[in-house]
């Protein structure tokens, strides 16, 4: 199966291999089982300002800059879009009740998988929109020695959220590496979309409520049910890349 998917993606992109150098991990819903607490948190915020927002409906916009959600959900409710006032008074009111809700714990398996990768002397990194100032005190709590700041992708360093390329394409400039030399793991539709259209091998992490269909739409190469399933089959796919390198 994987090797089925590395030689369609490198039909597609005409690239002789993928020459792996960096794992580009999206955050929520991939390294931290928090996207429960974000679904609860939009939906109650919404609520709160007489909208209604589905917790299902907050994986399909996961990856969406705050003020892209608000519009649009105010849009169809309301039929018009949100002030740039009201946009930060609904988005502080999702953190707040989102920082109430108990911390969300690591993925089961990610931690294991990132070891893997670093021990194989790749270098993961994390792209997200999310914009937490303690985001890489997080990271190296959970994850200690993994991560680099000046390898982050956030909310700070891009100006179009997913499910524009930009942050995926940041990424590799960041490393210094092109679209054939790294991989992306998301879990939302939003996600796999932006790292498809960065060019990149991108697998899919249903992490979520969502069907299959709706990550393998958007292009996604391969697809696991969690990332526990992706820490056990990670050398198998890791060796199938290094099988069509053949460097």
């Amino acid at each position: 199966m994987f090797q089925e998917a590395i030689k369609n993606y490198l039909h597609t992109h005409n690239y002789p291999q993928i020459n792996l150098k960096a794992i580009l991990f999206d955050m929520d819903g991939v390294l931290f089982d928090s996207m429960k607490n974000h679904a609860v948190a939009w939906q109650e915020a919404m609520k709160q300002y007489g909208m209604r927002m589905t917790r299902e409906e907050a994986y399909l916009h996961e990856g969406r800059t705050g003020s892209g959600t608000i519009n649009i959900i105010s849009q169809r409710e309301r039929g018009y879009q949100a002030s740039e006032k009201e946009v930060k008074e609904i988005y502080q009111t999702k953190s707040d009740l989102f920082n109430s809700l108990p911390k969300a714990e690591p993925m089961p398996g990610a931690l294991e998988v990132l070891q893997k990768m670093k021990n194989s002397g790749l270098t993961p990194m994390v792209v997200t929109g999310s914009g937490q100032l303690s985001l890489l005190d997080k990271l190296n709590h959970y994850f200690p020695e993994i991560f680099k700041q000046e390898l982050m992708v956030t909310a700070f360093d891009v100006k179009y959220g997913k499910p524009n390329p930009e942050p995926y394409l940041m990424a590799l400039q960041k490393a210094g590496i092109h679209a054939n030399e790294a991989i992306v793991i998301e879990n939302a539709p939003l996600g796999v979309h932006a790292g498809v259209a960065a060019g990149i091998f991108t697998v899919a992490l249903n992490t979520g409520p969502l069907p299959d269909k709706a990550l393998l739409d958007e292009g996604a190469n391969v697809l696991f049910p969690s990332m526990q399933a992706f820490n056990e089959k990670w050398d198998t796919l890791y060796q199938e890349f290094l099988n069509n390198n053949p460097l």
